[in-house]
């Protein structure tokens, strides 16, 4: 990779042209495994600099808090309450503004570099409320003038919050400084709650489940260390419920991935290692197998001794590898850039692991941090057991490999139709690369990498087999095939990876601006594994007329082929076999 320009594949682009798509993605998928995406280095530094500010930021801004003095003097208010209160609030505010997760153009965002806060405080952009049939007031896809208050007023909250000073000397937590006043914390969660449940979008870009589940162990600071202990617990499910999701044959081709796009291993004859043999067979080898088993152990082992060690050196020892462990992974700049949550999550090993390590369930005074671990962990178990109507990100299935995705088969009248007739900020994929890449023609190679990217997990050789399905009696070279992530990009202002997003309530919401004509827009929607069978369901769905197939694929055919392969056998659900 260079350190201004992209170290793209090096292709006849004529020949290239004319191959089939799966041939197109063969040289793409093998650039991929030696080089990764080819980002330049100074894009990378950039989001090097980006953490930096962050850091920065939450620094500045327990420094604010009346009693919290020295810029270096770190050691003496690292682990006061409040200050993990205003960095939890912090992140939220960063990440629900749109800066934190998937921003920029690592996570195909280039033209602005974050959609969120521009969409959000825009009345007549798309929501989509989780349960419009079930919780009065939600009906509906339209943003209101209410919604976009709705959301300023959670910034603002979350502003007030920061720069307020604690209530005072609180014994049983050990500070002269306190904690902050509870009804900012009420304030913050009544309005996050009924944000959630207007756009379910902007609660999970909030992070909900992380940022959202420590808020709620603020409101135990009234019972001692009640807190600490609560949000230890959230800690502990966090690591534990990914650790869980992780146990399957999907993660050892996320390692692969990531590691081969991994800017700190540059030669090209390491990136090669993790594949089994470069460059006809690009499945995972023995060194990304055993790191993905590693790292699995690791993260269902290691908190567990952090919990229950309550200091002395194992507590250190413990706390050291998370630090690492959460380190491994910032350093790769992994696609979908959750860069800031992996810092988080270091500051909260250390102060809360380290700076309350004798702090433990045996100091609780009230059942409600126990009630609190039942509701997150439980949230975790249902994602597991039902994918589908659970998100990635409550179901703590964390760069597990297994996620519910979708792709989109789209005409170029249907692309016009989306970009003429929705209020959004950026503009379709398709044209964002052919402006930041200069032509038509030269945006076809990101595209495809794209494309390889998304092949080199195992769902994305599913998703390609499908898509043959879903143009069966059409002609595939009138389509456009675009990732589901990229389409929630430009339609709702947020998009991580998540099928949940892109699947036939966005379907619906467009057509219904849009009115796209029978065959224009061809959808496949691909849920996730659960975690108890060996199989994962899709449906096929046409924009104007609905759902018209659905089956399954087994995981086994998945994970035995090439990245390149659209060949996985499918299982349609009137027994037929094809």
């Amino acid at each position: 990779m260079g350190f201004l320009k992209q170290d793209t594949p090096q292709i006849d682009f004529a020949e290239w042209s004319k191959g089939t798509r799966a041939e197109k993605i063969v040289p793409m998928a093998r650039h991929w495994a030696e080089v990764g995406f080819g980002t330049p280095v100074l894009l990378h530094l950039f989001y090097v600099v980006k953490i930096g500010l962050y850091i920065l930021g939450a620094w500045l801004i327990a420094l604010s808090t009346a009693g919290i003095a020295g810029f270096t003097n770190v050691a003496h208010w690292y682990a006061e309450p409040i200050v993990f209160e205003k960095v939890v609030l912090y992140t939220m505010l960063f990440e629900v503004v749109g800066l934190g997760c998937g921003f920029g153009p690592l996570n195909n965002r280039f033209f602005p570099p974050l959609g969120s806060i521009l969409y959000w405080l825009r009345p007549n952009t798309i929501r989509l409320p989780p349960w419009p049939g079930r919780i009065p007031l939600t009906k509906g896809d339209r943003r209101t003038p209410f919604d976009a208050l709705l959301y300023g007023a959670l910034l603002v909250l979350l502003v007030i919050a920061l720069f307020s000073d604690g209530t005072g000397p609180v014994a049983e937590l050990g500070t002269t400084v306190g904690v902050l006043p509870i009804w900012q914390i009420w304030a913050v969660l009544g309005v996050l709650a009924v944000l959630g449940l207007r756009d379910k979008v902007i609660f999970l870009a909030a992070r909900g489940e992380v940022y959202g589940s420590f808020t709620v162990a603020f409101l135990f600071a009234g019972y001692g260390v009640d807190m600490i202990v609560a949000a230890k617990l959230i800690c502990l499910v966090i690591w534990l419920g990914a650790a869980v999701s992780k146990l399957n044959r999907h993660f050892p081709f996320v390692i692969s991935t990531m590691m081969s796009n991994n800017p700190v291993f540059r030669p090209r004859f390491i990136k090669r290692r993790f594949f089994e043999h470069f460059p006809d067979d690009l499945r995972p080898g023995w060194p990304s197998r055993w790191l993905a088993h590693f790292s699995t152990l690791v993260e269902g082992v290691v908190p567990l001794v952090l919990f229950f060690s309550h200091g002395g050196w194992p507590t250190v020892i413990a706390a050291f590898i998370m630090l690492c462990f959460h380190f491994g992974i910032l350093s790769s700049i992994p696609m979908g850039v959750p860069l800031e949550w992996n810092v988080f999550m270091m500051f909260s090993v250390l102060a809360l692991f380290v700076g309350h390590a004798g702090v433990g369930l045996g100091d609780l005074t009230t059942p409600l941090p126990i009630a609190l671990l039942v509701v997150v962990a439980g949230t975790v178990v249902l994602g597991n057991l039902f994918p589908r109507k659970v998100s990635f990100l409550p179901g703590m299935r964390y760069y597990a490999g297994n996620w519910d995705t979708t792709l989109w088969c789209i005409k170029p009248s249907a692309d016009a139709k989306i970009a003429r007739n929705i209020v959004a900020i950026s503009s379709m994929p398709a044209a964002q690369l052919e402006k930041f890449y200069g032509s038509a023609e030269a945006a076809q190679i990101p595209m495809y990498m794209g494309y390889a990217f998304r092949a080199f997990n195992t769902h994305g050789r599913a998703l390609f087999t499908l898509a043959h399905r879903a143009m069966a009696d059409q002609n595939e070279d009138d389509f456009v095939l675009t990732d589901g992530e990229r389409i929630t990009s430009t339609a709702i202002g947020w998009n991580f990876g998540d099928g949940h997003f892109s699947n036939e309530q966005l379907i619906a919401a467009l057509h219904k601006r849009c009115r796209f004509e029978p065959g224009e827009v061809r959808v496949v929607i691909l849920d996730a594994q659960p975690i108890h069978r060996q199989t994962q369901r899709y449906r096929l769905v046409d924009a104007a007329t609905g759902e018209f197939e659905h089956g399954y694929v087994n995981v086994a055919d998945m994970v035995s082929r090439q990245p390149w392969d659209d060949d996985v056998p499918v299982h349609v659900d009137d027994g037929a076999t094809v």
